[in-house]
Formats: structure tokens, C-alpha cells, sequence
């Protein structure tokens, strides 16, 4: 799904009268209605229909406009690490195949339990023989002050991320109040989008629930590192606003600016349908151990549901009473489908990017408890573990979690510890004839061990999917168990089970990562191809690389159609269907639809009359928003796709040309005034960006390049965290590379000091042409540079003149057929007018 657009997607098929009439006719087999279109009432339905396949007639009601999502994915999918379509659980194909009628953007509104009938929002009434309550929970809103103003949101399902992501892309500030595991997650998702956070939590220290004060103390300062702000011990007392939240006021006084707030304190079962039905309900809808309710043909799962006093917020427990519950119905009215649900022991994970937390159990200590310890400050390693009477009682771990599976099935099982006690801190067989063996630990772990706590997949069920199904991939577990198939942390224990497993038919993962499943050649194998062989066209590469696709894939044609044209300037036409959105429209899609433009401005210098024109054109076409960027650049937000080619034929008549914001190419030369006005100017630092700039406009590479020039080591234009910065001195210019911002901030490496502005011309040219000869497809030159080695690239641009000066020719005869304004292209020639044009109305 392009995360350009809000997280939505079409509302699912509706039942006409017929169906809605035929539903109603005594039925062949029971009916069973599900409310809740949720993980736990689907993962009952999975169960079910592994257990009893044609027992039921089901039919599923979704609040939501979605088919079945992973929703602790929610986290990375607002983090942009995954989108939509990659945390969809069932496709609306899955719903069909196994002829389950899913209605929807439907929320059930009442329950007739005499009739045995649920009415929907939209006035459908259907009959039940068994009805399931999944209904999951709610964002607890605190109630203070302000906190039903706009602006103001939990977060739960896709709508929350699409609100969060909308404040994101206009920038500015946001407020997360909890530093609970969801709030954490969604400081770190608008963190990396853009956006400054601060977190507000009332206990002491982050995550108390399942973190001791040591570890939640060391992933506080993991995140303020990141530049999140933290305050704990902070208590709201309003939130301040007049037409939306603008503040969030704490009750010692401060008040933290905020164009977001984000309430993630904690859930509340959401049994209002069921409290409404007159079913019993305490903290939640009250359930047996068979996840029945006080109506004998209602049963209730999840989040929703209170077990023997206790509500569960963890998808662990939710998938265990799925299972149980799922049995119930298989087995019917009759009879009793296995044994009960007792409750759950659960562990959390937090999913943040490059923290590693884990905490199961009871740490909390007290009379009869020893703890051990161990800490590792140089590796920002903590572990504590609980015992109690021999037996492992809780478990913390930060900055190392591998043995985390072991720890949780010696604390479910209630394992005795034994001689494992002296040595169990270090990890699964320390000291032992199979000590640091991996696949010694994955073969100990019993059956019942939980190998993939996203899907709620244990050891067992991957085994014997292995065996009777023959699997020998990855790929093949994850589509028969679900196993690795959402965050990806277990992916290394399922490879090593299909390896313990399958033996010599394992297929393991290859050393060299395919481009896609059109192929096994890596990146830089197509590369050496394509000039090796001297394949000039995609078909060529399909054919003597022997591509198992006629055609390739959205994933393979957009860098074949870079290598190409790196490779063959003036020869490879440039295949437009290759390209993404935004280079194909030379615009930035934007969530509603619209697209922004960025006009170039020569190393961030503009006029008087460029300023005029381009205010005439957003007056001509009321361009909703203008905003100066952190690049120097002025960017006109909402314009309309059928408007773009008179927008640029207005810019280009007051003489700028695109500025490639859209593009994997150069984007920006940021520079600072320089010599010409700072009393600390060494050099024309201006002057010398526009030149750089001048130079390499229009150049295609493997990913977005931005440059900087700043006038002296004070580094006004942040020259030492682009791609290719120059800091400019007395006696010279020192060239610095491989920097970005962004999450990962990674300041350059130095290069080289030159002494003439020539040189770096010479430079600037070899780097970028050595970066785009070596780098893969969508590598920035941080990661490029990383894996290639800062010695590597010195040793071809300072130590080999000869070669610098090789890599720089090839680089301006590159641009000799790059430099053409690609707006000018399509306003004056009419260049992909189809592209433009709105389609036209019929009938």
C-alpha cells in the first residue's frame, strides 16, 4: 500500500436482500455470527475451521473498512517499516475461499438474545445459532480538560495511524502521554517521521509493568539518544486548546506545545454491546473457562472478555483462549472440545527499531524472592531474573533478549531450575558440551515453547507443519503457520527448526540476498551483468539472467530500469511504467491525493521575481499551503494532479525548473551566506553551492543525494551530516561524505581536504559517479559507504588520480543527457499527457 495515502481501504462486499433472507431460512448447518473482525475472533475462526471446516455457516462483522490486520504491527507500519497489505493476516481471498460472508465498515449496534438476532449500524438484522463476542478494547482517554478536542487520539486500529501520520507530514510537535509499551511505539513512529516528541509519563520510570526501574531507566536513555524528550514523573492536568489541542498543561505547571496529542495510558474492554445485551459483566464480559458467557449460545474472546477476574491486553492469551473456544464450538453443544482456558502467563517485546526489551512474569520481588543479575554497561546489556522456591518467577532483560523463549517456557512450565541455577543468567546450556551451539538451544526448547509471539506460533505446530507438509523454506512455514511472517525477530529460530527438521532438503536462505522472487542474482550480480554482458535493454537482462518472470515485478524494473540507464547514459531510454509514483507525475503524492512541487533554487538563493511568480501561481490554482523546507526550498502543498503541467509552465516562465524533491537523484545544495556576508565566511560558500549544484541537478542515483557547503567549521548549512558536504576553510575546502539525518543520525567521514574550488568540482563529480557505479538500488551513501569501507573509496578518489578523473568524465557525460527540466518537458511538449488528464466520464 503507498503510505502517500491514508491508511483506508474500500468498504467489503455487502449483502443484498437475498442473502440477508436466505440467512434468515433455516440453514443446513448452525450459524455462527462473529462481532469483531479482530485477531482474536479471527484466529477462533482459524481454529475452528481447522478443527470442524463445514460445521458452521459464518458470517463476520467488522467495525473497521479493513479485512484482518496484525494489529501490535500498528507500530511499524507508523514507523514506515511496513505497510498496510504486509500486516493484512486474511486477505478478503481468505474470507471467500472459505466461504465466511465479511460485512465490513459494519459495527453490530444491538443484540436481540430471545430473537437470536444482531442488527447492524446500517439496519441489517441476522439470525444466530452461536454468536461470538470479539469486540477487543478501547483507548482510555484520562479525563482531564481538553480531552475531547481535535487533535487529541488513541492509539488502536489504522485510523489512529492515519491521524498520526497526517500531523506527521505537516512536521511540528507531538505529545504522547504514557510511556507504556503503545506509547512508546508511537513516540518512536512520529520520532522517525519527522516530528519532535515528548512523552509524558506519570510513574517514575518507562514501562513499570513490565520493566524493573534499571531497565526502564536504560531505555529511557536509548530514547532520549534518539531525540525523544522524556519526562516521567510528569502529570497531566489539561490538555489546551480552543478550536483543536494546542498545549498540554501539567499539573507542576509546564506547558509542552503539541499540534498532536497521543493518549496511550491503557485499554478498557470494550463490552458495551455485551453489558447492552444484559450479559454479566464486571472489568469485561465475564466468561468460563470455555469462554462462555452467562448466555449459553453467546461465547466472547479477547480483549474484550474478564477471565477469573483478570483482562488481558497481550495477544498471547488471546490466541490461547482462540484455541479453547474454537474447540467448544467444534465440539458443539454436546460435548466439550479439550480442556479449559486457565489464564496466561505473558511476555512483552517492545517494537522500537534497535531496542531489544523483553519482560515476562513477576519481577516485583518480595518475601522468599532472590534475584540475579547481570549487567554489562560497555554493551548496554541488563538482565534480571526472579526465582522463587527453585523456580524461575520473572524475567527482564534489555539489550540482549535471545534467550527470552527459554526463560518464558521454564517460567510457564514452573520448571525446577536444578544445577541450571548457578548458570542460567548467561543463558540456554552455558558451560555446557553445546554451549554458543544455536541449534543445541532451538532442539532443547520443548514443543510447547513459543517461537513467534506476533502469530502466537509454538515450536510444535512449525515441527509437525514441516513434516507432514514437506516445507523446506522460509517462505513455505510462513504460509502455512504464519511463523516470521509479521516483525521478523523469530525469523533465525524457524530457519534453524527447518534446518534441525528438514535436514539436507532445507533450503536456506542465500549468502547474497535476491534483487526479488524474479530471480537469485543479487544486486551486484544484475550489475556486472549488464555491463559484462552488455545487456542494454530489461529484456535482455531477463533473458540471460533466465528471470522466472516474463516481465519482472514492482520491485526488480524500478533498479533495472537505474542500472540501465547508469550504465548506458544516452543509449537506454528510460522505461516510465519502471518508475514510482512521484518520478512518474515529478510531484509528490500527498495523502489526500493531491501533490506538492518544489521549484529548484540554485544553492537556496531565490528573487524577488521568483518569490512573485510563485505566489501568482498559487493564487491561480489556490494552492491550500507554502512552506519553506529544511533544504533551502519553497514547497507548495495541494496542488492538483490534472493542474501540474500548468503549474510548472508558470514556473518555468518565471525561469526555475523542478527541483527533483520527488526524485532518487539530487535533491538539495544547502549552503550558508559565506564570505559575502558573515564576518566568519572563509570562502564564497554560497557561490560554490550554487556551482555544485549547477553541476549535478538531474542526475539519477540508486537513492535520494543532498549536498551542503558551509562557509567556515561552524557549519550553519549542516554540511557534515549530508551526503557529500564541503566545510569550507582559510586554506581550502575539507569534502566530507556518507552523512544523513534522519532516526539514525550519521555524521560524514572526512575525505579529503582540496585546496581549489576545481578540485571539489573533480571530487563531487567522482564520488557521485562512484556511489552510483556501486551502490544498489534505494542504498543511501551512508549505508553504501558502510558496507564498502571509508578505505575503499579513498583508495579510488585521493589515492588514484587517474581513476578520479575516470569516474568524474564518466559523470559529466552522464549528465549531458540528464539535464533536461522535466517539467519543461510536459508543460511545453506535452511529454505523458495521459498521465495528466482526468479520465473521462461515461454515460
Amino acid at each position: 500500500m503507498d503510505m502517500h495515502h491514508p491508511l483506508s481501504s474500500p468498504i467489503g462486499p455487502v449483502v443484498g436482500q437475498d442473502e440477508t433472507q436466505a440467512h434468515t431460512r433455516a440453514p443446513a448447518r448452525e450459524r455462527l455470527i462473529v462481532v469483531g473482525n479482530g485477531m482474536a475472533g479471527m484466529r477462533t475462526v482459524e481454529e475452528l475451521l481447522a478443527k470442524a471446516p463445514g460445521r458452521y455457516e459464518i458470517t463476520v462483522f467488522g467495525a473497521e473498512p479493513h479485512p484482518n490486520y496484525n494489529r501490535i504491527m500498528l507500530s511499524p507500519v507508523l514507523a514506515g517499516e511496513k505497510t498496510f497489505d504486509q500486516i493484512v493476516l486474511n486477505s478478503r481471498a481468505w474470507y471467500e475461499e472459505n466461504n465466511i460472508t465479511l460485512l465490513t465498515g459494519e459495527p453490530v449496534e444491538s443484540i436481540d438474545r430471545a430473537a437470536r438476532t444482531v442488527t447492524s449500524m446500517g439496519g441489517r438484522t441476522l439470525s444466530y445459532d452461536r454468536l461470538l463476542l470479539a469486540t477487543g478494547s478501547m483507548p482510555f482517554i484520562i479525563p482531564v480538560p481538553g480531552a475531547t478536542l481535535p487533535g487529541v487520539i488513541g492509539f488502536r486500529d489504522l485510523a489512529d495511524v492515519d491521524a498520526m501520520l497526517d500531523a506527521a507530514a505537516k512536521g511540528g510537535r507531538a505529545v504522547v502521554i504514557g510511556g507504556g509499551l503503545l506509547g512508546l511505539e508511537a513516540a518512536n513512529g512520529l520520532r522517525v517521521k519527522g516530528m519532535d516528541v515528548t512523552v509524558v509519563h506519570l510513574m517514575p520510570t518507562l514501562m513499570e509493568r513490565q520493566l524493573d526501574p534499571s531497565a526502564g531507566t536504560l531505555l529511557q536513555r536509548e530514547l532520549e539518544r534518539r531525540g525523544i524528550t522524556v519526562l516521567c514523573g510528569a502529570d497531566t492536568a489539561a490538555i489546551v486548546g480552543t478550536e483543536r489541542a494546542e498545549a498540554v498543561r501539567l499539573k507542576d505547571g509546564r506547558e509542552l506545545p503539541a499540534d498532536i496529542v497521543v493518549m496511550a495510558v491503557g485499554i478498557r474492554p470494550n463490552m458495551a454491546l455485551g453489558k447492552a445485551a444484559g450479559l454479566e459483566c464486571g472489568r469485561g464480559i465475564r466468561v468460563d473457562d470455555r469462554m462462555r458467557t452467562s448466555d449459553p449460545a453467546i461465547c466472547a474472546v479477547g480483549e474484550c472478555v474478564e477471565h477469573r477476574g483478570l483482562t488481558y491486553g497481550l495477544v498471547a492469551p488471546l490466541f490461547e483462549m482462540a484455541k479453547v473456544l474454537a474447540g467448544d464450538l467444534a465440539a458443539g453443544p454436546e460435548g466439550e472440545g479439550g480442556g479449559g482456558y486457565a489464564g496466561s502467563v505473558t511476555s512483552t517485546k517492545l517494537k522500537v527499531t534497535g531496542v531489544d526489551v523483553f519482560s515476562a512474569g513477576d519481577f516485583s520481588g518480595g518475601e522468599g524472592t532472590e534475584d540475579i543479575v547481570f549487567r554489562d554497561a560497555a554493551r548496554g546489556v541488563y538482565k534480571r531474573l526472579v526465582l522463587k522456591d527453585g523456580r524461575l518467577l520473572g524475567a527482564v532483560l534489555y539489550g540482549d533478549t535471545k534467550d527470552g523463549g527459554w526463560y518464558f517456557s521454564l517460567l510457564k512450565d514452573g520448571a525446577e531450575l536444578g544445577a541450571e541455577r548457578d548458570t542460567m543468567i548467561f543463558g540456554q546450556g552455558f558451560g555446557g558440551a553445546d554451549a554458543g551451539n544455536p541449534k543445541a538451544a532451538v532442539a532443547a526448547l520443548p514443543d510447547s515453547a513459543e517461537i513467534c509471539g506476533c502469530n502466537g506460533v509454538c515450536k510444535g505446530t512449525i515441527v509437525k507443519a514441516i513434516t507432514e507438509k514437506g516445507l523446506t523454506s522460509l517462505d513455505e512455514v510462513r504460509a502455512h503457520t504464519k511463523a516470521s511472517a509479521s516483525c521478523g525477530t523469530c525469523t533465525g529460530t524457524v530457519e534453524t527448526l527447518l534446518a534441525l527438521t528438514a535436514g539436507d532438503a532445507f533450503t536456506a536462505a542465500p549468502t547474497v540476498k535476491p534483487m526479488c522472487k524474479c530471480t537469485s542474482h543479487g544486486h551486484d550480480a544484475v550489475r556486472a551483468a549488464i555491463v559484462g554482458q552488455e545487456l542494454r535493454t530489461m529484456t535482455d537482462v531477463f533473458q540471460a539472467l533466465e528471470w522466472t518472470t516474463p516481465d519482472g515485478c514492482a520491485s526488480c524494473r524500478p533498479a533495472l530500469n537505474y542500472y540501465l540507464l547508469c550504465a548506458w547514459p544516452g543509449e537506454y531510454a528510460d522505461d516510465y511504467q519502471s518508475r514510482y509514483i512521484n518520478e512518474r507525475a515529478h510531484a509528490n503524492i500527498q495523502k489526500d491525493g493531491t501533490y506538492s512541487v518544489v521549484p529548484r533554487m540554485w544553492g537556496g538563493l531565490t528573487s524577488a521575481s521568483e518569490l512573485r511568480a510563485i505566489a501568482d501561481v498559487v493564487d491561480k490554482f489556490a494552492i491550500p499551503t507554502v512552506k519553506v523546507t529544511g533544504g533551502q526550498r519553497i514547497d507548495l502543498f495541494g496542488v492538483r494532479k490534472e493542474d501540474l503541467p500548468a503549474v510548472w509552465a508558470d514556473l518555468n516562465a518565471a525561469g526555475m525548473v523542478s527541483g527533483h524533491a520527488y526524485a532518487k537523484g539530487l535533491r538539495t545544495v544547502k549552503t550558508c551566506v559565506g564570505s559575502e556576508w558573515c564576518r566568519f565566511g572563509t570562502q564564497d560558500s554560497t557561490g560554490l553551492g550554487v556551482k555544485l549544484e549547477r553541476l549535478t541537478w538531474g542526475t539519477w542515483t540508486p537513492h535520494k543525494v543532498k549536498l551542503a557547503v558551509s562557509g567556515c567549521p561552524r557549519n550553519c548549512a549542516e554540511a557534515t551530516i549530508k551526503d557529500l558536504g564541503v566545510v569550507c576553510v582559510d586554506s581550502g575546502y575539507e569534502l566530507h561524505v556518507g552523512g544523513n539525518g534522519g532516526l539514525h543520525v550519521r555524521a560524514c567521514d572526512f575525505l579529503v581536504k582540496v585546496a581549489t574550488e576545481e578540485e571539489v568540482f573533480e571530487y563531487t563529480g567522482a564520488f557521485m559517479q562512484l556511489y552510483r557505479e556501486e551502490a544498489r538500488y534505494l542504498e543511501r551513501t551512508a549505508p553504501w559507504l558502510e558496507r564498502v569501507g571509508l578505505d575503499h573509496i579513498k583508495a579510488v578518489l585521493v589515492d588514484d588520480p587517474e581513476q578520479r578523473r575516470a569516474l568524474n568524465a564518466r559523470f559529466v557525460f552522464s549528465q549531458s543527457f540528464s539535464q533536461d527540466d522535466p517539467w519543461a518537458e510536459r508543460a511545453a511538449q506535452g511529454k505523458d499527457r495521459h498521465e495528466f488528464s482526468l479520465l473521462a466520464e461515461v454515460g
